[in-house]
């Protein structure tokens, strides 16, 4: 089981797309932990804030934050909106992306589970809840392939596409921090991992740092 970190392409906007990041056995491994994740943080299907419109995505989170959203805003909180318990911790494999991909010198505090069914779609969106927007946000992909749209800064304007499959890393660092993207639709028939589904998994810090980081966390 290894991670590919070697192969990467950047773009002038600072977004960073690794593909193949991770191999086949390395793939199964991470779902292997998702599917542990999701046995103690059960997917829920966000709304929108105001008119509370279901997203086409479910999700969850790992970590000591999770982002959630619903008829009172976009937020992060410390425990599942719907069994109020901690969030389980962050997977190994993905720690140790944010670790290789990120170069950033504290640990994320979230990572968001997206699971597409393979209807569904992300509108172009912004991150930027987070308080710490100097810190990347480290992405992974599992099973179906997708569209990945960004544009940039501001909404509207040209956007440029790119195919993730199983096993891609992406990384919004640089410009491409406050970048709008989205995923514009899945890809059928690109995977028999998850019956055509895909897993997108965020790594996000969250609040800014205010001490050096932990021991034994390493940056690349």
């Amino acid at each position: 089981m290894t991670l590919l970190a070697g192969l990467r392409e950047t773009f002038a906007d600072g977004l960073i797309y690794a593909p193949g990041y991770l191999d086949a056995p390395a793939q199964e491994a991470l779902l292997a932990e998702i599917e542990a994740v999701i046995a103690q943080a059960p997917l829920f299907r966000p709304q929108m804030p105001k008119t509370g419109k279901p997203f086409s995505v479910e999700m969850t989170n790992c970590g000591t934050l999770g982002w959630v959203s619903d008829r009172a805003g976009y937020r992060y909180q410390a425990a599942h909106p719907e069994t109020g318990r901690s969030w389980p911790p962050i997977p190994t494999l993905a720690l140790q992306a944010w670790s290789e991909l990120g170069e950033y010198a504290h640990p994320p505090e979230a990572c968001l589970v997206n699971f597409y069914q393979p209807d569904a779609r992300m509108g172009l969106h912004q991150d930027r809840d987070e308080d710490d927007v100097a810190a990347p946000v480290v992405s992974l992909s599992l099973g179906a392939s997708c569209v990945f749209r960004w544009g940039g800064a501001a909404r509207g304007g040209k956007t440029q596409s790119l195919i993730l499959a199983s096993g891609d890393a992406l990384v919004l660092a640089g410009k491409a921090r406050l970048a709008y993207h989205g995923v514009a639709h899945i890809i059928p028939g690109t995977s028999e991992r998850l019956h055509g589904a895909r897993i997108n998994l965020t790594l996000r810090r969250v609040t800014k740092p205010s001490a050096a980081p932990p021991d034994g966390f390493v940056t690349k």
